[in-house]
């Protein structure tokens, strides 16, 4: 395993890996967000169809 950190440099790698890894990590989370399942900050989005199911219900009686 030694060998290896001769042929590159130790904190150019790390470096280079940690970038990698946010950079991935922010693209999965935009991924993520742009669906409508998992969009923790808007919510999922609400069809049309949905809308008009619940404005034909009669008004409940409480």
């Amino acid at each position: 395993m030694w060998r290896i950190w001769r042929l590159f440099d130790p904190r150019r790698a790390l470096i280079a890996q940690a970038v990698f890894l946010f950079t991935l990590a922010i693209v999965i989370h935009f991924i993520v967000l742009s669906t409508d399942r998992f969009n923790w900050i808007e919510g999922p989005r609400k069809s049309a169809a949905a809308t008009v199911e619940l404005s034909l219900l009669p008004p409940t009686v409480s």
